[in-house]
C-alpha cells in the first residue's frame, strides 16, 4: 500500500480508537504503528548523528531525499531514527523547526509524520510513551518554503514538554539546545528586483444577475464564474513577489447574492494531500493542504470580530471566529478562535489527479463554497449593501504555509487583517457615489505598518509564511 493511503488509514484508526488526552498508547495504535518500532537500529542509516539527550535518547541519525540542493517550494523527505535508552516521564513530545541562513525559523512541522499525529494533549506515539532499547522510524515531510532567500536552510530537533527540553549531552547542536540534523543547500533562481506595492489589493464584485443559480459542484462551470471578478494569481506572501513556485499557487473568483458569498478557488498543486479523517471536525487543515479564507466584515482592518474558514481536497472544513488578532486560543493545539462558530458553508471540491498518491503528478485541485451572510454573527451588516466594502484574504496553502492574495509582508501572520485585501461589493451599472448606495470605503489610503508581530508555538511561528 502506498505510503500515503497507508496514513489516511491510519490516522482514522488511531483516532477511532484515542480515549481522551490519556498518555497511554492503545495496543491498537502500537500495531498501527509497528512498522515504525524496530528491535535494532538499521545498517544502513546514511547520516550518522548519535546526538545524546540526556542519557535517555540518542538521535541515532538520519535519511535525507533529495540530499543534493533544493529548490524552493520542493518537497523534502526527512526519516529520523530515535532510540530509546532510558523511559521518560510523561509530556515529553518531538519538535522539529527548519531554519533560514539566518537562524530565524520559517517552518514548524513538530506534528507531522505518523508518530506525530496530535492526540489532544501529545503524539500518537510520543516519546514518554517509547520502550527502552527500541528504535523509532521517524518520517516528517514538508517543502521548502518558496520564501526562502538564503541559500541554505538548517533542520533542527529535540524533544520537549512545557517550557523545558531534554539536554543535549554530545552531538551537534545550537544555542537553543536544538540539535542540528542537517544542512541543505537552496538553489535559488534569479528574483525579481522590482519593489512590489506595499498598498493592499483591491476587487469589486459585482452582484449575480436576479434568477442566476449556481450549482455547487466544484466545477465553476457557469457563465457567472467565468466572468465574476478574479484575484488573479496568487503572489508571495511574505514580498509580494511574482510566484515562481511549479508546484503550488492559485487564484480565486467572488460572487454575491443577497443571500450569499460565493467563492470559487482554483489552486494549483503537484502533489494533492488530504489525510484527515473523513469525519474529523474543526481538523488542523493548515498543517497539510488547503485553501484558506480571512473575513473581517467591518471593512476596516482593526482584527476584531474576524472570521476563518479552511477547506480542504477532501472537503472537510475548518471554521471560527476571533475576537482580536489570534485570540482566543489554547496552545499550543487549540482551541484557536471560537470554534463552535459555524460558517454553515455548503461546499465541493474535484481534485485533478489522485489524492495521497505519488505514482502521479496532480495538478491541483478546484473548491467551490456558498457562504451565507447570515453565518457572519457579528458583522455590522449583512447582506452588504452595495458599496460596502469588506477586508478579506485568500490563500492556498501547504505545510503552514503558502501563497496569498495579498502579502502580510512581514507584518505578522495569516490573520493580520490590516494586510487583507478590499473586496467592494457593487453591482452591474453602479459606480461609486451612485444615488441611493453608501459610498464604498476608499481604496487611496495607504496600508497600515504596524511592528511585524505573532505569538511562537506549534503552528504560530513568527515567520510571515506560517499561519497560525
Amino acid at each position: 500500500m502506498h505510503p500515503r493511503v497507508w496514513a489516511l488509514a491510519l490516522i482514522g484508526n488511531l483516532l477511532a480508537g484515542c480515549v481522551g488526552g490519556s498518555g497511554e498508547v492503545t495496543q491498537q495504535d502500537k500495531q498501527r504503528l509497528k512498522a515504525y518500532i524496530l528491535d535494532h537500529a538499521p545498517t544502513t542509516i546514511p547520516r550518522k548523528l548519535d546526538i545524546n539527550f540526556d542519557d535517555k535518547v540518542t538521535l541515532l541519525g538520519c535519511r535525507l531525499e533529495p540530499r543534493g540542493p533544493v529548490e524552493p517550494g520542493q518537497r523534502v523527505k526527512l526519516t529520523m531514527y530515535w532510540m530509546s535508552k532510558e523511559a521518560l516521564g510523561d509530556g515529553w513530545n518531538l519538535f522539529t523547526h527548519i531554519l533560514d541562513g539566518s537562524g530565524e525559523r520559517i517552518l514548524n512541522i513538530d506534528n507531522v509524520g505518523p508518530l506525530r499525529e496530535w492526540r489532544q494533549t501529545r503524539q500518537v506515539l510520543w516519546p514518554s510513551a517509547w520502550q527502552p532499547g527500541k528504535v523509532y522510524v521517524d518520517e516528517q515531510q514538508f517543502s521548502i518554503p518558496s520564501n526562502v532567500r538564503t541559500k541554505r536552510v538548517q533542520i533542527v530537533t529535540g524533544v520537549w514538554k512545557g517550557n523545558a527540553r531534554l539536554k543535549i549531552r554530545a552531538g551537534r547542536k545550537d544555542r537553543e539546545n536544538r540539535a542540528i540534523v542537517a544542512d541543505l543547500d537552496v538553489k535559488l533562481g534569479a528574483q525579481s528586483t522590482a519593489r512590489p506595492s506595499t498598498r493592499v489589493p483591491k476587487l469589486r464584485v459585482n452582484r449575480l444577475e436576479p434568477g442566476t443559480k449556481l450549482v455547487i459542484d466544484g466545477k465553476l462551470d457557469e457563465e457567472a464564474w467565468k466572468t465574476g471578478a478574479n484575484t488573479g494569481p496568487f503572489v508571495n506572501v511574505s514580498t509580494g513577489d511574482v510566484n515562481r513556485s511549479q508546484e503550488l499557487g492559485g487564484s480565486v473568483r467572488l460572487l454575491w447574492d443577497q443571500t450569499a458569498m460565493y467563492v470559487g478557488f482554483d489552486v494549483r498543486d503537484t502533489k494533492v494531500v488530504g489525510d484527515f479523517p473523513a469525519d474529523a471536525k474543526d481538523p488542523h487543515l493548515w498543517t497539510q493542504d488547503t485553501v484558506e479564507i480571512m473575513v473581517d466584515p467591518d471593512g476596516d482592518g482593526d482584527n476584531r470580530d474576524y472570521y476563518e474558514i479552511q477547506i480542504n481536497p477532501q472537503n472537510l472544513v475548518f471554521d471560527s471566529r476571533f475576537d482580536r488578532y489570534n485570540e482566543p486560543k489554547v496552545e499550543p493545539n487549540g482551541p484557536f478562535g471560537h470554534q463552535d462558530w459555524s460558517a454553515r458553508i455548503e461546499s465541493a471540491v474535484q481534485v485533478r489527479g489522485t489524492l495521497n498518491d505519488d505514482a502521479d503528478q496532480d495538478r491541483g485541485y478546484v473548491v467551490e463554497a456558498r457562504i451565507p451572510w447570515d453565518a457572519f454573527d457579528r458583522a455590522k451588516r449583512k447582506p452588504p449593501r452595495v458599496g460596502d466594502t469588506w477586508r478579506m484574504n485568500f490563500y492556498a496553502m501547504q505545510d503552514n504555509g503558502g501563497y496569498a492574495w495579498s502579502p502580510i509582508l512581514k507584518q505578522g501572520n495569516f490573520h493580520k487583517a490590516s494586510r487583507f485585501g478590499r473586496v467592494l461589493w457593487a453591482e452591474k451599472g453602479w459606480a461609486p457615489g451612485y444615488p441611493g448606495h453608501a459610498r464604498p470605503t476608499p481604496d487611496s489610503e495607504p496600508a497600515s505598518r504596524g511592528k511585524p508581530r505573532g505569538p511562537s508555538g506549534r503552528g504560530r511561528a513568527p515567520a510571515p509564511a506560517a499561519s497560525r
